[in-house]
């Protein structure tokens, strides 16, 4: 295989719902159960990734207008070549925080983040030869690395095998929504899913939901998966794990 293991970790509701109210990140939204550090810390220490992997709509809400940028000041063909200069390489002795953001969208708080436990993370952003040019000089501008895989929209498998073959990635935790867990799982990339089933239920019609995807036509199958561990946890939690199969 020429890609990192990729395994998609999510907390949801019973239900499935991965927000409360759609369009709105439940890193803004104070109802929703908060794992904060110890969420991380416990993927961490189980799987050891090298890329966490999160999808643009965890930091922009729908319907959100980003802030308007100042034309590109470098011709097109330097801005479409990957930037991700050494010194920033040396700085992500941990790992890479990765974000396909293919229109743009993020405007960015943090390059490495101040908390002491994140200490060796840096961002890297995942772009196309489509996102717009005045996005590219920005994330230089602000000294944010890019790699440029996929036309109109990233790819996603030609990220992994170029996370794998540019920095030896073996190992990918996607932590993003249902759209991001969805366009993986449709394009055959996620090895084993975990989900902590939190206790609530949500309801409603258009929250955004686990594995958030184009319709089934008759013709195909839904993923096989084969229980990996159940792990009861407090509070009412339970870790549920599986492989997904080929």
């Amino acid at each position: 295989m020429d890609r990192p293991r990729v395994i998609t970790h999510n907390s949801a509701a019973v239900d499935g719902r991965l927000e409360l109210s759609p369009g709105t990140p439940i890193m803004f939204d104070e109802r929703w159960p908060s794992s904060g550090q110890d969420g991380y810390a416990d993927i961490m220490r189980r799987h050891r990734p090298r890329v966490l992997l999160e999808g643009s709509g965890s930091f922009v809400g729908a319907g959100q207008e980003p802030s308007p940028l100042p034309p590109a000041d470098q011709p097109a063909g330097a801005l479409l070549e990957d930037f991700v200069p050494d010194e920033i390489v040396a700085r992500a002795t941990k790992g890479w925080m990765t974000v396909p953001d293919s229109r743009g969208r993020v405007r960015w708080t943090y390059k490495e983040y101040p908390d002491e436990a994140w200490a060796g993370w840096h961002l890297l952003v995942l772009v196309a030869a489509g996102t717009p040019l005045d996005y590219l000089a920005y994330l230089r501008r602000e000294g944010v690395p890019y790699l440029v895989v996929g036309e109109e929209r990233v790819d996603l498998g030609g990220a992994l095998a170029a996370l794998r073959a540019r920095f030896g990635v073996e190992t990918v935790v996607a932590t993003g929504g249902g759209r991001l867990g969805g366009a993986l799982l449709r394009a055959g990339l996620v090895d084993e899913i975990e989900v902590e089933v939190l206790p609530m239920a949500v309801g409603g019609t258009t929250a955004t939901a686990l594995f958030t995807a184009p319709d089934l036509d008759r013709s195909a199958r839904p993923a096989g998966l084969r229980l990996l561990g159940v792990e009861e946890r407090p509070e009412g939690r339970v870790l549920l794990r599986y492989e997904v199969q080929r």
